[in-house]
């Protein structure tokens, strides 16, 4: 089995609190522990959210931004100016730029700019009006979460990659959607099923983890994992839904260092001893007199 050395995005989302300054702080934290990706959110809420959903109340008012749900997700909405911006900022300092886009007016607005690869969180995967826009008139890899999605819709959103010959930059992220996933329902193994059912007809296959910790990720690598997906935060502690599944930089930093080490073991033995053996068989094994 041969292994492709893995990426780790971290995935801010709209742990900036709605403040350019924030954002570009975890951009740079996140370079500086090694991540590959720094990783947004767009909506466009009125197109995405019905009008009772705009206007309810926030389901957990102590993390809102607003008096109503939708004044909550407008406050923690950047525009195409600013992501463009954000981008720029990526490229500077040498990060790559991404964001998930949960619409169609979203998608269209990030494609304008040309990002290297967009995402579509789990909760759009059967937008189908919103895949086509990125199937059909975007030319970036489509990456995509399978959280709450069963096996047939697996097959019909690659299947509608696989009509327009497009599969080959659809990269299949297997997920548990909640925060935080228990590790019993984190089902890692799911990994292996989509290298066997999907492994020869997309680009690739991830891993979008939101559980505590960083124990498992290597074992998703080891799995065939070649992109690894994690919020992230500067405060696990600050207002917002997503803090507290997030890594803060320490564990950010912690889980680039060790898949790249997960990354380097993962090979057979060049020799049946390799070089760094023979000066311990020769001082150490059994010799038969």
């Amino acid at each position: 089995m041969k292994f492709k050395e893995p990426k780790v995005i971290a995935e801010i989302g709209c742990n900036h609190k709605g403040e350019m300054d924030i954002a570009k702080e975890l951009i740079k934290l996140a370079k500086e522990c090694n991540a590959d990706v720094a990783k947004f959110q767009k909506r466009n809420n009125k197109e995405l959210l019905t009008k009772e959903q705009y206007l309810a109340e926030h389901p957990n008012p102590s993390n809102s931004y607003g008096d109503t749900y939708g004044e909550h997700r407008e406050f923690l909405e950047f525009s195409v100016e600013q992501h463009e911006e954000l981008r720029d900022y990526c490229n500077q300092i040498g990060i790559e730029y991404s964001t998930s886009v949960w619409d169609v007016t979203s998608a269209r607005e990030m494609i304008s700019f040309k990002p290297s690869l967009l995402k579509v969180p789990s909760a759009c995967n059967n937008h189908f009006e919103m895949l086509k826009v990125l199937r059909d008139e975007y030319s970036g890899d489509v990456h995509l979460s399978f959280g709450m999605t069963t096996q047939d819709e697996e097959e019909k959103i690659v299947n509608f990659f696989l009509e327009k010959k497009q599969a080959k930059r659809l990269v299949i992220y297997s997920c548990t959607s909640g925060y935080p996933v228990p590790f019993k329902d984190v089902c890692l193994l799911e990994i292996s099923r989509l290298k066997e059912k999907y492994g020869d007809k997309v680009k690739d296959i991830g891993f979008s983890g939101h559980h505590l910790g960083i124990a498992i990720d290597n074992a998703a690598v080891a799995l065939g994992a070649t992109w690894v997906e994690r919020h992230f935060t500067k405060d696990r502690t600050w207002k917002g839904t997503d803090h507290a599944a997030s890594l803060e930089p320490a564990g950010l930093r912690k889980l680039c260092r060790d898949i790249k080490a997960t990354y380097d073991s993962l090979s057979y033995k060049a020799e049946e001893i390799l070089p760094i053996e023979e000066v311990q068989r020769k001082k150490l094994k059994f010799q038969k007199a």
